[in-house]
């Protein structure tokens, strides 16, 4: 799934960005920048708050941090990050997010030149609108989330309006396609329940993709390494180990996976 040029260089390899955090949630971006850094991608972009540059960088000595200021983006802080996504393979978008204006992240959304995974914060109706964008998008809700964006919550026919793919989050993971293909993982337990879990596959969803795996099956592998992560975790210490653990585990999964 994942191969390499040799001969490759510095950047050839995925570069993600992490649009998200908020005063409350200075963790959550640092989780899907760490998640996406786990994938194996070679340069990780968080775009954080100015309050949690520090805790950020010293999240990993990788990270090539980001910032803006308040508490959310303005629209002349989109218009910059829309310029500096020219050179980014894929951006994840609302983790840790608290907009109470939402028209920078639609300009950003809307503008943005890369594939999108929007997470959280950001998958609002009043947010997301009539979705168009050039380059691949991801959605992944969770029930209340799906809820939230439609009267009648249905993936495959949030797929199948947005044109995006659709990681619908739960006990089973379903990834729905925009032409109806759809796929379910089973496995994980209930310690996958706890905060962070979300960042951490949308993180790393992102970093496949920018590795030139396919949207769906990026959605699919994700899931799948998640919850065996939870799997092996629980046997070791039940239901006790942090969605940094996780993390932690990723790249020894993935590695299996791709023999």
């Amino acid at each position: 799934m994942l191969q390499r040029d040799p001969r490759s260089h510095k950047g050839d390899n995925g570069r993600v960005a992490i649009l998200g955090g908020s005063r409350r949630f200075h963790g959550a971006p640092i989780l899907a920048a760490l998640s996406a850094e786990a994938s194996g991608v070679d340069l990780v972009y968080p775009i954080v708050p100015t309050c949690h540059e520090d805790v950020t960088k010293s999240a990993s000595y990788g990270f090539i941090v980001q910032t803006f200021d308040g508490k959310y983006p303005t629209i002349d802080d989109a218009k910059r990050m829309v310029s500096f996504l020219e050179n980014i393979d894929v951006c994840v978008i609302g983790p840790g997010l608290e907009p109470e204006d939402g028209m920078g992240l639609q300009h950003i959304i809307h503008s943005a030149p890369c594939a999108l995974v929007l997470d959280a914060g950001v998958l609002q109706q009043d947010i997301l609108g009539n979705l168009s964008h050039d380059y691949p998008v991801i959605l992944t809700p969770h029930r209340g989330e799906l809820e939230r964006l439609m009267d009648t919550p249905d993936a495959e026919l949030l797929a199948k309006e947005t044109g995006a793919f659709v990681l619908l989050k739960g006990p089973e993971d379903v990834t729905v396609a925009p032409d109806g293909k759809t796929e379910t993982v089973k496995g994980g337990n209930a310690g996958l329940t706890k905060g962070g879990t979300g960042d951490a596959l949308a993180g790393l969803i992102g970093g496949l993709i920018a590795q030139k795996v396919d949207p769906f099956s990026a959605c699919v592998t994700a899931a799948k390494v998640i919850k065996t992560c939870g799997e092996k975790l629980q046997k070791d210490k039940g239901f006790a180990y942090k969605t940094v653990e996780i993390i932690e585990m990723i790249p020894k999964i993935l590695h299996c996976l791709n023999r």
